[in-house]
């Protein structure tokens, strides 16, 4: 039998932080109130929101350079939904799943469902993968998959995006999204146009396959490892197919993939305008797409995100049914504790914008008060809703202190027990 972390074992590790706890909650609420604020709402909000775990988070990732195994790494798809329950255990806050396909194919689909059911989760948008060839493969995606100038490649790419969106039927899942690495690394290496052409052609395909329930976000990224032209290279790419193949068809926003110093929240106002906000993938960056935790580097940027989407959801802007996920790379954490830490600071944007007095900040941009709109913006910012988040948790089971009563359970030890070390450090990133 493997090692789980058991709800009494949460509940005695709460019982440290208890009166810690009911001090600080009591302490924001007066605080709040003066605000006229109310806390218990704002809990409320905290207990319903929701993000996405990626089946590929929880193992330990790597660079162009080197991958470094952790100690206790999932072996496969079924490991991979023990440790994702682990983390909505904790933090209650990530209750779906979303699997990538080949690295998470298996025989009986309905045992997987099972398993995740288990653990108190479903699954989320089921991600393609025709950026690296999968064993067995027949044709090569080095010089591009959709894209290809060959059409047979092309068409081997479009048939294991229709098997994932089988694949997801299978799961429960609603959505397909779709990144492709495909674009040149030379000026002449491929016609520009024509590239796009292609890609159109081949996701015309994919989208009239889709069943009717069902949307497909396509996902940009600036470079890598097309470092003179992506095919979608940026959300104007992305908006453009997204319009031209119809409804279903929305753009994914990854915090990670655009230039330095973009202003990402007027993006995601453009596309919330435009009914096409497919959802995110949340991480953060520094230099480029680092895929580092959330809110590590930029919590600012990640408020200022949500200030678009809360300002959204309270007007009830016409489509905005956002998709949440995080997508990130750990390279030198274990990769549970960095899930856990980005559910929490996900979530504390969340709040925090939603602490934002609306009908002050409207006064203040139409009156042209520039420092007052600021201010009222950054009020918020730099409000600790620490105790909500973590009453949030302790009332729908989950820990007060996720990281460190991981920690104590020993979770990772057992693991490493029960998983034998699949390798040494090797090149790669996968």
């Amino acid at each position: 039998m493997t090692f789980a972390i058991s709800r009494d074992f949460i509940a005695d590790a709460n019982r440290k932080d208890e009166k810690a706890l009911a001090e600080d909650y009591a302490a924001l609420g007066r605080q709040l109130e003066r605000r006229q604020i109310d806390i218990e709402k704002m809990t409320r909000r905290a207990m319903d929101y929701a993000v996405a775990v990626p089946t590929w988070g929880v193992g330990t990732g790597g660079t162009r350079f080197a991958r470094f195994p952790g100690p206790g790494e999932p072996r496969n798809i079924f490991d991979k939904i023990d440790d994702c329950g682990v983390i909505h255990g904790l933090t209650r806050t990530t209750p779906t799943v979303s699997p990538h396909i080949p690295w998470d194919r298996v025989s009986d689909y309905s045992a997987l469902r099972q398993q995740a059911a288990s653990h108190e989760l479903s699954f989320d948008a089921v991600n393609s993968n025709t950026f690296q060839d999968a064993r067995g493969q027949t044709l090569s995606y080095k010089f591009g998959s959709l894209t290809h100038a060959d059409r047979a490649t092309r068409e081997q790419a479009v048939e294991h995006n229709l098997e994932c969106i089988e694949i997801g039927r299978k799961l429960g899942s609603t959505a397909l999204t779709v990144w492709i690495a495909d674009g040149s690394n030379f000026p002449g290496q491929s016609n520009l146009d024509a590239a796009f052409d292609r890609y159109m052609a081949s996701l015309k395909t994919i989208y009239d396959a889709l069943p009717k329930d069902w949307s497909v976000f396509l996902e940009h990224k600036l470079y890598e490892p097309a470092f003179y032209a992506t095919v979608i290279s940026d959300w104007g790419s992305s908006f453009m197919a997204a319009s031209e193949l119809g409804p279903k068809a929305k753009c994914l926003v990854d915090l990670g993939h655009h230039a330095p110093n973009t202003n990402i929240e007027q993006i995601v106002a453009r596309l919330i305008r435009a009914q096409k906000l497919a959802g995110f993938h949340f991480n953060d960056s520094k230099y480029g797409d680092d895929d580092l935790d959330s809110g590590s580097v930029d919590p600012f940027r990640l408020f200022l995100v949500f200030n678009e989407l809360v300002d959204a959801e309270l007007r009830q802007a016409p489509g905005f049914n956002p998709a949440y996920m995080i997508d990130q790379s750990h390279n030198v954490t274990d990769p549970i504790e960095s899930l856990m830490q980005s559910a929490t600071e996900i979530l504390r944007a969340y709040v925090q914008a939603s602490l934002i007095d609306r009908a002050a900040l409207t006064a203040a941009q139409e009156e042209s008060d520039v420092l007052l709109g600021h201010l009222l913006v950054k009020q918020a910012f730099t409000t600790d809703v620490s105790p909500i988040l973590a009453e949030a948790r302790r009332r729908k089971g989950g820990a007060t202190s996720p990281i460190r009563t991981y920690r104590a359970s020993g979770y990772r030890a057992h693991k490493a027990e029960e998983r034998p070390a699949a390798g040494i450090a090797q090149a790669g990133i996968v």
